[in-house]
């Protein structure tokens, strides 16, 4: 059972109003108690009174972090107080400058109008890097308006010089009609030849889910114009090999197949999208926002792995496992067959799903260290778990899976639009301890009442958590398991990564 977090307030984690509405808070967290023991790193400082969209918000609730390491540093970022129907009143950070053993927390300046200053209503969809060549952390986010219904109106990124522990006001990315899911890498292999390039990539939902692809060569300060390859997707997550070819794991528009693409000239260009896999989803219970959106990482000799949710291996798609695939060939036209990693047997009826993948990128080929944190239902309940578990050997066998947490409803998590949100996404990083250290959305019981719910306001009480396992371990083998189930997915017809109109495609701000 998750247990409720140390008081924020006595840890000097809480902003205050006037903090709120001028500039950043820090503070710092004490280190996990025990290997798994989940701990509170962020917590919504909001309340309705210092912060309401146009639809009622979600206090005090944050959902959706994303992580980067670098060394000893870890930086996460995720939306802070997330509103109905559709992004945050501010995004925040929460920085480790020693392998997770305490954390420094606030809020992103400049973004929202809720922070620091900014000009826009909302924002959503955080992404970190980091760029060793110009020694500055980045942390992409999309920028949404209420005029005229909620769109994403901007790509922007903020940027750290002093560690991820002060943020600058954001830099303008891309701007657009209606854009959505951003992520953000950078070359950091000093023999590349593209070292110190970041890259940027989201979809235009107002053209059909349009590929665009952007790049900066001073550290995340100026943007190129966006690139295509012309294709319809959503979630995409790129990284970069040693020699500077850039992959990029995504799904198409309908999210009924995983694919990549790559470019080879800095970003000059972009591939057609290959196919990885179809994906066969079951839509999980308790009314809970999840999607089989991938989950992608990179060893220290440009093998990429990307994982994602999938129910082919269960009888009448009836739960999904967490599947992995890994690219076979340097410029990511070439996938493994998608196994199933063996947390639990084909028969158990327990249903996971919103993988955070980790790779130690000081490991390489056979020895490829794994970590995958992701959220499960024990069989036949919807009490939201956390799980992990690890390999040591490029997933040819998994360590047994670890409970992190337990007992929590999805009525704890944050009310929306399209369902009870703990995040489209989570993560985990390996840090130079080579230890991977998840990062997830929590949903604890509510301040008052049984329910996250706006009409009891500021009753959430969802923070972002971490946690820190052992080593990477490996006794279970991956079995090759028979697929049961083929009647969802599509096909890998062409027409499976054409731009599709907007009543075909997703839009998960």
């Amino acid at each position: 059972m998750l247990g409720s977090p140390r008081s924020l307030g006595r840890r000097g984690l809480a902003l205050g109003l006037a903090t709120v509405a001028t500039a950043l808070s820090f503070v710092a967290a004490a280190a996990p108690a025990s290997a798994l023991a989940p701990t509170a790193i962020a917590n919504d400082p909001f309340t309705q009174s210092t912060c309401k969209g146009s639809a009622t918000t979600n206090h005090h609730a944050d959902v959706e972090p994303d992580t980067f390491s670098f060394g000893a540093t870890i930086v996460a970022a995720f939306q802070v107080g997330r509103i109905y129907d559709g992004g945050a009143c501010a995004m925040g950070f929460a920085t480790s400058t020693n392998n997770g053993a305490t954390w420094t927390s606030g809020l992103l300046r400049g973004i929202t109008k809720w922070s620091g200053g900014g000009q826009n209503d909302r924002a959503t969809d955080a992404s970190v890097a980091f760029d060793a060549k110009d020694n500055v952390w980045l942390v992409s986010s999309l920028t949404l308006l209420e005029s005229g219904g909620v769109h994403g109106n901007a790509v922007v990124t903020s940027r750290s010089t002093d560690g991820g522990l002060t943020w600058s006001a954001p830099f303008t990315t891309a701007t657009g009609g209606d854009l959505d899911k951003n992520w953000i890498v950078c070359d950091n292999t000093a023999t590349s030849p593209f070292y110190g390039r970041c890259y940027t990539e989201w979809d235009n939902h107002g053209a059909g889910n349009l590929l665009q692809m952007s790049t900066s060569t001073d550290g995340g300060q100026t943007w190129s114009a966006a690139a295509s390859n012309g294709t319809g997707v959503i979630g995409g997550q790129p990284v970069v090999r040693p020699d500077g070819t850039v992959i990029v794991p995504i799904d198409n528009a309908n999210e009924t197949a995983v694919g990549a693409f790559n470019s080879t000239n800095g970003g000059a260009s972009w591939s057609a999208t290959t196919t990885i896999s179809t994906i066969k989803h079951h839509t999980v219970a308790g009314s809970l926002r999840e999607g089989p959106l991938p989950s992608a990482e990179i060893d220290g000799a440009g093998t990429v792995y990307v994982a994602w949710t999938d129910c082919r291996f269960r009888q009448s798609c009836r739960v999904n496992d967490i599947v992995v695939s890994h690219s076979l060939n340097a410029t990511g036209t070439s996938w493994s067959t998608a196994t199933r990693v063996p947390i639990d047997a084909t028969g158990s009826r327990i249903d996971h799903f919103i993988p955070g993948l980790a790779v130690n990128k000081a490991t390489s080929g056979a020895a490829a260290q794994l970590g995958l944190t992701y959220y499960y239902y024990p069989a036949g309940t919807t009490q939201l778990s956390v799980g992990f578990i690890s390999s040591a050997n490029a997933g040819s066998t998994w360590a047994s899976a670890q409970s992190v947490a337990t007992g929590m409803s999805p009525t704890f998590a944050a009310s929306t639009s399209q369902g009870r949100m703990v995040g489209d996404y989570i993560s985990s990083s390996y840090g130079s301890d080579n230890l991977a250290h998840g990062v997830f959305g929590s949903a604890l019981t509510p301040t008052s009442g049984t329910a996250c719910t706006t009409s009891a306001l500021d009753n959430c009480n969802a923070p972002i958590s971490t946690f820190t396992p052992g080593a990477a371990a490996g006794t279970v083998v991956t079995a090759s398991d028979p697929v049961l189930f083929g009647g969802k997915g599509g096909t890998d017809a062409a027409g499976l990564w054409n731009v599709v109109a907007n009543n075909g495609s997703k839009h998960r701000d």
